[in-house]
């Protein structure tokens, strides 16, 4: 009988706990809102750097590769960042992380030296754990969408109000 109390009284505990931390979801969509302009901003500030040479210390003037990758990074930094074609600019964002780790940190360009075997394998090593994160950053984005606060938010909504309905 006692067992039972115990396990009545843990079961409460479980559901309060449950309701305090989804009482958080009200705030997942500004949340994620936030982390998309900071990550869209960061990412187009890589772009700005190879392409433009600003902010500083950035190389500017990039050629072949790297400067299609600078203004791939600049152009869909800012597009996710401010939520405009979100998903189709965070999909070219995931790809262009995707072969810059395995053309540059899993190929060992990153280190100066030929690579081992380990130091291809892991992103840590390889100095490729910020291309892995972003390249599933976006992805991510590519499946949530926008979210409530962002241009395509907006154009949705005027498209919609203006569309008549047909029912």
């Amino acid at each position: 009988m006692r067992f039972s109390g115990y396990r009545l009284d843990r079961r409460v505990q479980d559901r309060s706990a449950s309701r305090a931390m989804n009482s958080l979801n009200r705030f997942a969509d500004p949340v994620y809102c936030i982390m998309r302009l900071i990550v869209g901003l960061m990412f187009a500030c890589h772009g700005g750097q190879k392409v433009l040479g600003f902010p500083g210390g950035g190389h500017g003037g990039a050629q072949g590769l790297m400067l299609i990758g600078g203004i791939i990074e600049l152009v869909c930094g800012l597009m996710i960042a401010f939520g405009f074609l979100t998903r189709v600019a965070a999909f070219i964002s995931a790809g262009e992380m995707a072969v810059a780790y395995f053309m540059v940190h899993a190929a060992g360009k990153a280190l100066g030296h030929p690579p081992t075997s380990t130091e291809q394998f892991f992103p840590i090593l390889n100095k490729g754990e910020l291309a892995v994160v972003l390249c599933w950053i976006f992805l991510f984005m590519v499946f949530y969408g926008p979210g409530r606060w962002s241009l395509d938010a907006i154009f949705c909504r005027k498209s919609m109000a203006t569309t008549p309905s047909t029912a």
